[in-house]
């Protein structure tokens, strides 16, 4: 698994390639279908995040 950091840099790689517009529709098909799987990592992590710093606040 990347880390936040590591999926951020590709996602930014990814958009980038993306407004180039120099993709065929197939290779524009897997990057939107990657970048979505890595949104859907960062917000994992951030939620996770929130929620380790929540507990941290609550605890005595």
């Amino acid at each position: 698994m990347k880390t936040y950091k590591e999926s951020v840099e590709r996602l930014e790689l990814i958009l980038s390639q993306l407004e180039e517009g120099k993709k065929s529709v197939d290779e524009l098909s897997e990057l939107v279908r990657e970048a979505s799987e890595l949104v859907k990592t960062c917000k994992e992590k951030l939620r996770t995040t929130e929620e380790d710093i929540q507990k941290a606040f609550q605890e005595p």
